[in-house]
């Protein structure tokens, strides 16, 4: 206690107060001045599966032995409704003509239609003659933005050559229209999707923290004292990770500096709220504000701290995944909310100190002396004390514990059981809006042509001279799944190497197509071994969209196996050494486990059964686990902080109670504001956010009103004195005056 007041007096004292604020207005200009923005330093085309992956093998063995088709597709989709006409296949060859003499930025191969006359373009449209398809690749080294600005030219070619604007045209319409789709047109789209987030984004957290604060606290200058904090966290944070990114001893994308913001004010302004609802009790009990500020600091520093590192700790378990957006999440995470807890335990006491009771103005608390003197100064009649007999939620846990867990458990687990029933989805397609260009571009070739075009899948086979290449043809074509396979290309480094293009009768982002890739697999593995090829699992690859997702779902599963194990044991842990019960970490990993379940089947019931979606994204599992066992667990860290400090004074049952109520209106407004600001996420257009947002927000919220005011409590209050086991836990017989009566 005495280290906790000697930090207090340093980082709020009557002249330390200026010197912290100083420190952190200083380092945020100089960190700003000296390093990048994080957000300078994105790099969205970063790699996400690790280089032994089978899909990645087989993209490196493509593109050294069939370097015409090794580059990244764009799928141009010309549609015009009633039928192109010879006008639109003119243009067509020659924009293809133009694009061979003067290749795009970052182009790598175009099929050579300049060369045909328009007529040899009739065989491939569509059956009603509304559609054409035509590629267009690019070298896998650009990235989205080069990718983006490359496929801008393209159209001004194309503007130029048709005079008129098919980009802009509606694919329902009478004119030609032109969608950019294919793994360029997804990565494009992706990219811009999260780009025109991140400013809305931060926009709308912002309004949405400062409401809750204002309609909560009714106190403009308090509103703000979290998000000055926030502002100064992120000040710092950012041209950190801004001049690791730099350095290339970390890689950030766009997905991670969205979220991550989202996680510095939900999270960050939780840490704010612990000590500044503290201060506000200690206000109508001491008169002297520094003493008060300097008994909050004490009595919640350690709380703010372990729920800091817990949240630290649980994310930087992240780095063990081997999936690269995983991997990517960590120290971004990590990183912000080891900051962020730094400035809730640094500048927020000082900005407390500075401006003193006038941060609640005009509800300014103060003690019922200071009140007698307020009035007889103001000649107003003397205030009556403020006398409440209510139990409030704490007296109704500890008077019915078993009907509590009873109804709470039996309650939880039937949202739960919802879970058990959820489909995953990796198809990235199904995250964009209906109207996006690579959407639609999509859903015209899945109605013309086979879904399977929009991104065929390569199935490289090194025969070692053993097998006839026109007999794997037809063995390949044979298969149920398989819409088209093309005729074999031969390696052009090794002769022995054959090439096949297969198109799926699915569509190729979908799980079943993803199914076939083990199967497509094991089918040329079969017929190698028929020709008496030994070890041909060797020497059989399939690269593509399918096959780099069917790896992703593979190496996502090997990552949540892992991870969700390691942060449950590294919390337990924590909290061993923080509460030195057996008995309390137990049950209080064992309740926010059982809420991350809960919220995942309430979260699908909503998302499949009333917003209608098929499926959920597969990665939502783990990245809502970490974010809600570590979120969860702090706000029990700070009730039972409170539960195990008031037993030394008082009656166990009265400890309960008083922890609970002494801890149930911060917790609340901050679960409703942690919720709130990943609810955010649900305004953005893209799925997985969306969904994200959704289960973390319900998880958040079944916390802060079911698991943390009642389940954990009920359960404290049936243990009694056990759940200090091992530790000692002293009777105390006589009952205290509640805080309430104080």
């Amino acid at each position: 206690m005495k280290g906790m007041s000697g930090y207090g007096k340093w980082v709020a004292g009557k002249k330390t107060k200026w010197i912290t604020l100083l420190i952190w207005i200083v380092l945020v200009g100089a960190l700003t001045l000296l390093w990048p923005a994080v957000n300078s330093q994105v790099a969205n085309n970063a790699p996400n599966l690790p280089d032994d992956s089978q899909s990645v093998q087989a993209a490196a063995i493509a593109e050294q032995e069939f370097p015409s088709g090794s580059g990244v597709p764009a799928l141009l989709v010309w549609h015009r409704e009633g039928g192109l006409s010879q006008d639109d296949l003119v243009h067509i060859t020659a924009v293809y003509k133009r694009l061979e003499q003067q290749p795009l930025p970052h182009q790598n191969f175009v099929p050579p239609l300049g060369q045909l006359p328009p007529q040899a373009l009739q065989a491939s449209l569509s059956q009603d003659l509304s559609t054409l398809v035509t590629p267009v690749l690019f070298d896998k080294t650009a990235d989205s933005d080069q990718l983006g600005e490359a496929v801008t030219e393209m159209k001004e070619i194309i503007n130029t050559e048709t005079g008129a604007d098919p980009s802009a045209a509606k694919v329902d319409g009478k004119d030609l229209s032109l969608r950019v789709t294919g793994p360029v047109g997804i990565s494009i789209d992706a990219t811009g999707l999260f780009k025109n987030a991140d400013v809305s984004l931060l926009i709308a957290t912002v309004m949405l923290v400062l409401v809750f604060l204002l309609v909560i606290y009714r106190s403009p200058i308090l509103a703000f004292i979290p998000l000055i904090a926030v502002g100064f966290a992120y000040g710092v944070t950012s041209p950190i990770l801004g001049k690791m990114a730099q350095e290339g001893w970390i890689t950030v994308d766009s997905q991670a500096i969205s979220i991550m913001t989202v996680l510095l004010f939900g999270a960050g302004t939780d840490y704010c709220l612990f000590l500044i609802s503290r201060f506000r009790q200690l206000l109508k009990v001491e008169e002297s504000k520094s003493r008060a500020l300097l008994r909050s600091i004490t009595e919640s520093s350690g709380a703010i701290a372990m729920s800091g590192f817990t949240v630290v700790l649980a994310l930087f378990a992240l780095l063990l995944a081997k999936y690269g957006a995983y991997h990517r999440f960590a120290v971004p995470f990590s990183v912000s909310i080891f900051i962020m807890g730094i400035a809730s335990l640094t500048l927020v006491p000082a900005l407390l100190a500075i401006f003193g009771r006038t941060s609640f103005f005009p509800f300014i608390p103060r003690t019922p002396q200071m009140e007698v003197e307020r009035a007889k100064a103001k000649g107003k009649p003397i205030p009556e004390p403020k006398v409440s007999r209510k139990k409030g939620i704490g007296g109704l846990v500890v008077t019915r514990p078993w009907a509590i867990v009873g109804v709470t458990v039996i309650g939880l687990g039937i949202l739960a059981s919802f879970s058990s029933g959820i489909k995953f989805t990796y198809d990235i397609l199904s995250s964009f809006p209906k109207n996006m260009e690579s959407r639609e571009g999509f859903d015209l070739i899945g109605t013309q042509f086979s879904p399977g075009e929009l991104a065929p899948a390569k199935l490289i086979i090194d025969t070692k001279g053993q097998a006839s290449g026109e007999d794997l043809k037809v063995i390949l074509g044979g298969l149920t799944y398989v819409d088209t396979v093309s005729d074999p290309q031969q390696g052009a480094v090794n002769k022995d190497i054959l090439g096949y293009d297969i198109e799926f009768k699915n569509n190729p982002y979908s799980l079943e197509a993803m199914g076939h890739i083990p199967a497509l697999l094991a089918t040329a593995e079969q017929a190698l071994i028929d020709v008496g090829v030994e070890n041909p699992a060797d020497q059989v690859w399939v690269s593509g969209q399918t096959a780099t997702q069917y790896d992703t779902k593979k190496i996502g599963d090997r990552d949540t196996d892992l991870i969700i194990p390691v942060v449950i044991v590294l919390i337990t842990l924590l909290l061993l050494i923080y509460l030195r019960s057996i008995v309390a970490t137990i049950y209080l990993v064992g309740t926010v486990i059982l809420s991350f379940f809960s919220a995942l089947g309430l979260g699908w019931i909503i998302i499949h059964y009333v917003m209608g979606a098929d499926a959920i994204q597969g990665a939502i599992p783990l990245y809502s686990f970490v974010f809600l066992v570590a979120l969860g667990e702090d706000y029990n860290i700070f009730m039972i902080s409170n539960i195990w400090k008031n037993r030394k004074t008082m009656p166990l049952k009265q400890a309960i109670a008083e922890g609970v109520n002494e801890t149930s209106s911060v917790i609340t407004s901050a679960g409703l504001i942690l919720a709130g600001t990943f609810a955010v996420l649900a305004s953005l257009p893209i799925q997985v956010l969306v969904q994200f947002g959704i289960i973390t927000a319900l998880g958040v919220l079944l916390d802060t009103f079911v698991v943390r005011p009642f389940l954990v409590p009920a359960i404290t209050t049936l243990f009694g004195r056990w759940a200090f086991w091992p530790g000692k836990h002293q009777e105390v017989e006589q009952a205290l005056p509640s805080s309430s009566e104080q």
